[in-house]
């Protein structure tokens, strides 16, 4: 009941808030934040239950027969859920100041919560068909907030994210049906259900890749977001890149996971295949976000990317590379909302979303901008900032199952992340302006203050005695693996 209430609360509170924002605006914010508030404090709350298993699942069978429906709360689940409504909360905070000049309010702010429910009912999700209705929500829920500006580059945008999400909803649709004709059922379990090298079992894991990796911004099914950032607004940008692009990488964690033997996999050799793709994904996204000029696709090509060390992560089949992994799931949250917020507030100040044009604009925005540093300098992976011990954990995670061409992969990435984040820095801070930036002033507090916790976010937990995230991250891959094991 625990999951349920947690899961249908926003989607409830999504729908009360349409309504309310008719006759209130303040009570429609109230409800709004106080409804993602909640929702991190009950995914905090989840902790509890893991003190004496390592897993706890709900099942439902009476809902939506002959499947029903269940939950799993497990340390991979709970964590994510844990970031994913933490994260979602300060967008919350953000967005009451930043969405101010924008139409259909109602509208933004009940999707916002019908999509913060969808995510948590994806990682909760304690079986295929569950996943799959509740990642389908989400989708469409989404595609609400592209669209949400209703220009015609929105709905271009728009559309070409719906397509992508209605052929990657029925290659999932594909590979579940495989699954239950092979393996009999689509309940996750800790040792997996499938361990079957037939072409059907094949075409299944595939279609898992595509469904989960067009979500996860994949090579070569990414070309939705760096269409769909630049023209959502920046609040739902933030929400895209730092929640929901991590919803792919959840689900295909489960498929190795939790659906297919981990093992099988390995001596299969499947796992080969995602990990030529999450190398093509990383260079693709750092080179074509180095030709962007636009800040928002410069982002989103980011994205893309930085998508490509998570996919890497959980393909090296490495127990060190899947801490560093889920490590940079929490990294990458916070790294990229932080910069979402940042380039948001700077747009909105400015009017400028053309980098050649932000020139001076540090002078004008110093707090801003220096949190728009401190997330540049962690993605590059430079130490003490988050970015680098995620990035070390992988690099070590890839020597230790020989393949020392993904560590170099790493440095690379690095140092193309560096060619287009550093100029940026350099030309806001220590260049002139040329452009008339005499009225122009820093964001009000409401916007700063979330984006000044994500920026302490990407550095305060390598500076404590105890790195809470990486040692959830540690706990997440002994799980997956199974205490005590490893490759």
């Amino acid at each position: 009941m625990y999951a349920m209430i947690m899961i249908f609360l926003p989607i409830i509170g999504g729908v009360f808030a349409y309504f309310v924002g008719q006759k209130s605006e303040k009570m429609r914010n109230i409800l709004s934040i106080s409804i993602a508030g909640i929702t991190f404090l009950m995914a905090l709350g989840m902790y509890v239950g893991l003190k004496d298993a390592d897993s706890i699942v709900y099942v439902y069978p009476k809902l939506l027969p002959p499947f029903g429906l269940s939950f799993r709360l497990d340390w991979l689940s709970v964590v994510l859920a844990t970031i994913g409504s933490f994260v979602w909360f300060l967008i919350s905070i953000y967005s009451l100041e930043y969405m101010k000049s924008y139409t259909n309010l109602n509208r933004y702010y009940a999707f916002v919560l019908v999509t913060l429910g969808a995510t948590i009912g994806t990682f909760l999700s304690g079986d295929l068909v569950t996943l799959f209705l509740f990642f389908e929500l989400m989708s469409l829920s989404s595609f609400v907030l592209v669209i949400h500006e209703g220009t015609e580059k929105a709905m271009k945008a728009g559309n070409l994210y719906l397509i992508m999400t209605i052929a990657g909803g029925l290659a999932l649709f594909f590979g579940i049906i495989a699954v239950y004709e092979l393996a009999g059922t689509v309940a996750f379990s800790d040792v997996g259900i499938l361990a079957n090298g037939s072409t059907l079992s094949l075409l299944a894991y595939l279609a898992f890749l595509a469904g989960f990796g067009m979500k996860a911004g994949m090579f070569p099914l990414h070309v939705w977001l760096p269409e769909a950032h630049p023209v959502a607004p920046s609040p739902a940008s933030a929400l895209l890149s730092g929640v929901m692009l991590k919803v792919g990488a959840f689900g295909l964690l489960r498929v190795i996971f939790n659906v297919y033997n981990v093992d099988f996999i390995a001596s299969i050799g499947w796992n080969k295949i995602l990990l030529v793709i999450s190398a093509i994904t990383i260079i693709i996204g750092s080179v074509y976000a180095i030709l962007q000029t636009d800040i928002k696709r410069r982002l989103a090509y980011s994205s893309v990317g930085q998508m490509g060390y998570i996919l890497l992560g959980m393909a090296l089949l490495s127990k060190q590379a899947l801490i560093g992994d889920i490590f940079h799931v929490f990294a990458h949250a916070i790294m990229k909302s932080c910069l979402f917020l940042a380039a948001g507030a700077l747009i909105l100040q400015t009017g400028k979303r053309d980098i050649r044009e932000l020139n001076g604009v540090g002078k004008k925005m110093p707090i801003t901008m220096i949190c728009f540093t401190m997330a540049s300098l962690a993605m590059i992976g430079i130490p003490p900032f988050t970015g680098f011990l995620s990035k070390w954990l992988l690099g070590l995670g890839a020597l230790e199952v020989g393949y020392p061409i993904y560590a170099i992969l790493l440095l690379v990435s690095s140092l193309l992340n560096s060619v287009y984040y550093l100029p940026i820095i350099i030309n806001a801070f220590f260049k002139k302006s040329t452009e008339d930036f005499s009225n122009v002033k820093e964001i009000s507090r409401m916007m700063l203050i979330p984006i000044i916790v994500l920026a302490i976010g990407t550095v305060i937990f390598d500076l404590l005695p105890v790195n809470i995230p990486l040692e959830l991250s540690t706990i997440v891959a002994e799980v997956l693996f199974g205490r005590g094991a490893g490759m």
